[in-house]
């Protein structure tokens, strides 16, 4: 059997895992770089939003790679090279993007495997989204996620009195419970402003 121990707990040992989510154009590559600059001097940016991190660079100084392919194993690895080359902080831009190939996947597995039933096929998917999940808990420095959240429109009355759409987003695009993995989970709305919705 293998011997257990405990050992006294310290504060220094805990690196942050934070998520930040929102609907487009809220600012949460902006805020990440951020806040990022703040915690390290080494940062890593996972880049699958096409380039945009990379459009900051005037503001922030930083490493960035651009996710070839945006499957659970890529991003796995991506994460891996940059705990290797030692970068004190890590941001993934965006993470919803694993989240969506997850869930074409689970689609094509579900007609090729299991008569069309996709929650059958979850047999499958559950696991690669728990690497995806514990290689981000693995990763020896702070981690930022960025995520996108679905965005719907509302109306309410603007400051003349009349009815005006107003955008406003929802739940982050990622797994159910995903906010259980981090933190801080951070909810950035259009107007810039952001939400503490956890903390720890």
């Amino acid at each position: 059997m293998t011997q257990l121990t405990f050992r006294k707990a310290t504060k220094a040992q805990a690196k942050l895992r934070a998520a930040f989510f929102g609907p487009s154009g809220a600012g949460k590559t902006f805020s990440a770089l951020r806040v990022a600059s703040g915690m390290g001097k080494q940062i890593a940016v996972i880049d699958t939003e096409r380039g945009s991190a990379s459009k900051y660079s005037d503001r922030f100084n930083f490493d960035v790679l651009e996710l070839p392919k945006k499957d659970i194993e890529t991003y796995c690895a991506a994460i891996r090279a940059a705990a290797d080359a030692g970068y004190d902080v890590l941001i993934i831009d965006s993470l919803s993007h694993a989240w969506q190939e997850l869930l074409e996947e689970n689609d094509r597995v579900a007609k090729a495997k299991y008569k069309g039933n996709t929650w059958s096929a979850w047999s499958e998917g559950t696991p690669k989204q728990r690497k995806l999940i514990d290689t981000i808990l693995d990763y020896p420095g702070h981690v930022i996620a960025t995520m996108r959240s679905k965005t719907e429109w509302t109306t309410e009355k603007n400051e003349s009195g009349r009815n005006a759409p107003k955008r406003v987003g929802l739940a982050p695009e990622q797994g159910k419970n995903i906010e259980y993995e981090f933190d801080l989970l951070l909810e950035i709305g259009v107007e810039h402003f952001a939400n503490v919705i956890k903390d720890r």
